[in-house]
């Protein structure tokens, strides 16, 4: 049986660039989703125009709510559930030693781990993220326990145990060995990837391969590692880490990396070349299934080598700001052509809500100095926590927008479950012109908006209970 949903639809159309997204928002005010058997979008548009043959169709009508695309999280930690407003480590390397470090450990608890895979899962569906590429657990228990949560909810996710083969003390529960490394890698895509539908191209369920950063591997790992994920490659499997995230001078991430590895870039470490010299050990990991959190402070040569590659960038302001880390240079960043999605980097960030997410976003990139501050359109917003994500899961053609054909991943916003909001959307001083005035809507709806106000989420027509 179809299914239409109405309300006011927000999405952006189409495959745009985010320099491209004000022009492919589409907003109608009256507008319907109609959903097929299969969770699959027949028709979007406005309520009145609904073609013949569907006018009997069950409606839900959530006027005068919002319908909106399901939120992508381009990177989130699991093992991080209870670590979000973590205080007492300071900026990036410290605050791994002193607080993630022995907040992940505690995950070589089943009985733990369970119950944050449970909470985790919750939170997804409170905050709207019906996908999400999930930076996981290094223990394989509390990887089964996010897998099967994930699935039990309906919702999508892609993630991968967080490996590590070297590291400080503090971390020693989280470490393996080269040769463990590998195994339990490779044990995990074979038990995991496309494990509920078998084909990777209708799957919810997917995995990376997820070294934590190259400081807390040996070249020996991105060795092995490579030659495993050049082998998994075709099988659709993900590659997920950080990139150049803490500038410090002389001891932090970005400069230790350098010093360590003796290379160019910090990228050339996830592009093969990590021996000294920018010298070529191995395989690289970068391409369209390939997430870098972060990226803050990158050279032009890595900016364009993402972008030639179809690498992503998971762009996380919210935690950027939490540990210090800088601004990511937007303006820079979009010129260089690379694919920038939006991530929460929870725990590191210390919120889940996208469009709060989205909000420091807007803050951050208004407040660069000079010429390089920029006023991001809403529509540029939503292309990030939407549409962007889609591409950088390289899930495109099934989610993202509300483009006929795709899987029907969306949130149906009521305001009047958030007070604030629905003052804003009932009162708030619109434009004359109609443009200008659409605009002014979507911003107060993404900046407004807090998790009572999502009401319902649905993954593949499918609604989702928390």
């Amino acid at each position: 049986m179809t299914h239409l949903h109405r309300g006011h639809v927000f999405h952006i159309s189409g495959r745009p660039t985010v320099e491209d997204a004000a022009q492919s928002l589409v907003s109608i005010p009256d507008g319907v989703l109609a959903i097929d058997d299969a969770g699959t979008i027949v028709y979007c548009g406005e309520f009145e125009s609904l073609p013949s043959g569907l006018e009997g169709a069950e409606t839900h009508d959530h006027r005068p709510g919002f319908l909106l695309p399901g939120f992508v999280d381009a990177h989130i930690h699991f093992p991080q559930t209870y670590a979000g407003d973590a205080y007492g480590g300071g900026q990036l390397l410290e605050w791994l030693d002193l607080c993630v470090f022995p907040s992940e450990s505690r995950f070589a608890d089943p009985e733990f781990a369970q119950h944050a895979a449970e909470a985790f899962c919750a939170r997804r569906v409170a905050t709207g993220t019906t996908a999400a590429m999930v930076f996981g657990s290094a223990f394989p228990h509390a990887q089964d326990a996010l897998f099967s949560e994930t699935l039990k909810r309906g919702l999508r996710v892609v993630s991968g145990r967080g490996i590590q083969t070297t590291g400080p003390a503090s971390a020693a529960a989280l470490i393996t060995s080269e040769e463990d490394a590998i195994r339990l890698t490779r044990e995990e895509i074979d038990k995991w990837h496309a494990a509920d539908t078998g084909d990777v191209n209708t799957a919810l369920i997917h995995v990376a391969v997820v070294p934590r950063f190259s400081l807390a591997v040996t070249t020996r790992t991105l060795k092995d590692l490579g030659e495993l994920y050049d082998s998994v490659r075709d099988r659709g499997v993900y590659f997920h880490s950080h990139l150049n995230e803490n500038n410090r001078p002389g001891t932090g991430e970005v400069a230790t990396t350098l010093a360590e590895y003796e290379v160019e870039t910090y990228l050339d470490t996830y592009d093969g070349k990590f021996l000294p010299g920018s010298q070529v050990g191995g395989k690289s990991f970068l391409g369209p299934r390939a997430i870098l959190a972060h990226s803050v402070h990158c050279q032009d040569s890595e900016l364009a080598r993402m972008a030639e590659t179809g690498t992503s960038i998971a762009h996380c302001p919210t935690s950027q700001q939490f540990l210090g880390s800088g601004t990511m240079p937007w303006k820079r960043t979009v010129a260089s052509g690379v694919n920038i999605a939006i991530g929460s980097d929870f725990g590191g960030g210390d919120e889940c809500l996208l469009t709060r997410v989205l909000g420091d976003a807007f803050k951050v990139h208004i407040s660069e100095a000079g010429d390089d501050g920029v006023s991001m359109h809403p529509a540029e917003l939503l292309f990030t926590g939407t549409l962007a994500g889609a591409r950088a899961l390289d899930m495109e053609n099934r989610i993202g927008n509300f483009d006929e054909g795709k899987e029907a991943d969306f949130l149906v916003i009521d305001p009047s479950g958030w007070p604030p909001l629905a003052g804003l959307v009932n009162y708030g001083t619109r434009s004359d012109d109609p443009i200008l005035a659409r605009d002014q809507t979507l911003f107060g709806l993404l900046m407004a908006m807090r998790e009572p106000a999502i009401a319902h989420v649905y993954v593949q027509g499918c609604r989702i209970s928390g």
